[in-house]
């Protein structure tokens, strides 16, 4: 793969942007764990803006993408079911 292409660059970005995101969740869910109330409005943000650069990436490098994108979206399930819905 050709990192020089932007085409390339975008979906490393993307990739970044995605574990990037991970790690966020992980620590959310720690904080959960703890019995820490968390503020979920810079996550959502995150993720609409995680959302859009997907939606430019060319469909192979999307598809490229979608594993880890998979792990992410099981991440947040897996928070989400720790919140208490009160």
């Amino acid at each position: 793969m050709d990192l020089t292409q932007p085409s390339a660059r975008h979906a490393e970005a993307v990739l970044a942007a995605i574990e990037t995101l991970g790690g966020t969740v992980a620590v959310a869910r720690a904080l959960v764990e703890s019995g820490r109330m968390i503020e979920l409005a810079g996550l959502e943000r995150d993720c609409a803006m995680l959302c859009a650069a997907m939606m430019a990436l060319d469909p192979p490098e999307a598809k490229r993408l979608r594993p880890a994108l998979e792990e992410l979206l099981f991440q947040v399930n897996r928070l989400a079911s720790q919140l208490d819905p009160a």
